[in-house]
C-alpha cells in the first residue's frame, strides 16, 4: 500500500454496503468488515450493529405503546429515566443523545487507520494492531508505520536510505583500490644474471680442479 504525501489527494472508493467513501487500498478488507458485522436500518439508513438492530427499531422507530409501556421498567417509570438501546445503561432523557455520540462504549466509531467501523469498546485493542501496519513513502522510499505516518510526512525530507552494501561490492572496492602489481622483469635481465651465475659457478670448478693437480705430481 502506498503512502500518499500531502499534496496528493487519496483517492476513495463507496462501500456499496454502507455508502460511506472509504479509501480505495481499503476497500475490500473495510468491505469485509462491515458486511459482517453491521447493517444498515431500513427506516433511518442508520448503520448499525447486527446484534442491535432489533434493539434499534424497538427504541427509535417503533410505536410507542406497542413497546414503551409494556417494556418500561422501574427506572424508567418511577424515576423518569431512560435506556440507552446500545448499552442498556440508564440515565436523564436530556443526556442521551450525548451519551450515543459521545460516551456510549457500543457506539460505531471508525478506526483512525483503516475508516473501518467498529464499537468503541474495541476501537483501542484494533488500532494497537492496525497502527503497526506499514505503508511506502514515495518520497523517501521508506516503509512507516500507519500510527507515525502524520508526524513522518511533516519531517520527510525525501531523501532515500542509505543502502547497505553487500560483502562482494565491499571486496571489488578494496580490490580496486590495490596498488598494481609490479610489472615482470625483462626476458634479458633474467638471462644476464644466468648466465653470471653459471659463469660463477665454472670458475669456482676450475680453480678447484687448478689446486688438485699439483698434488698429484708431487706423489709420482
Amino acid at each position: 500500500m502506498a503512502l500518499a504525501s500531502s499534496d496528493q489527494p487519496q483517492t476513495t472508493s463507496i462501500c456499496t454496503h454502507c455508502d460511506r467513501a472509504i479509501p480505495s487500498s481499503n476497500i475490500d478488507l473495510h468491505y469485509a468488515h462491515c458486511s459482517r458485522n453491521l447493517e444498515k436500518c431500513k427506516i433511518c439508513d442508520d448503520m448499525v450493529p447486527r446484534k442491535h438492530a432489533e434493539e434499534h427499531y424497538l427504541s427509535t422507530h417503533a410505536p410507542f405503546w406497542t413497546h414503551h409501556v409494556a417494556a418500561l421498567t422501574f427506572t424508567e417509570l418511577v424515576l423518569g429515566q431512560v435506556t440507552c438501546s446500545l448499552c442498556s445503561e440508564t440515565m436523564d432523557p436530556e443526556i442521551l443523545a450525548l451519551h450515543k455520540g459521545e460516551k456510549c462504549p457500543k457506539r460505531i466509531v471508525t478506526c483512525d487507520y483503516c475508516e473501518f467501523p467498529l464499537p468503541a469498546v474495541d476501537l483501542s485493542e484494533h488500532q494497537e494492531v492496525c497502527g503497526n501496519r506499514t505503508e511506502l513513502c514515495h518520497l523517501c522510499n521508506r516503509y512507516i508505520r500507519l500510527r507515525e505516518r502524520v508526524a513522518h510526512e511533516v519531517t520527510c525530507n525525501g531523501v532515500p536510505p542509505e543502502i547497505p552494501r553487500s560483502t562482494r561490492e565491499a571486496e571489488r572496492e578494496r580490490a580496486a583500490r590495490r596498488p598494481p602489481p609490479p610489472p615482470p622483469r625483462d626476458l634479458s635481465t633474467r638471462r644476464l644474471l644466468f648466465t653470471i651465475a653459471i659463469t660463477g659457478i665454472a670458475i669456482l670448478l676450475g680453480s678447484l680442479l687448478f689446486q688438485r693437480k699439483p698434488d698429484i705430481s708431487l706423489v709420482n
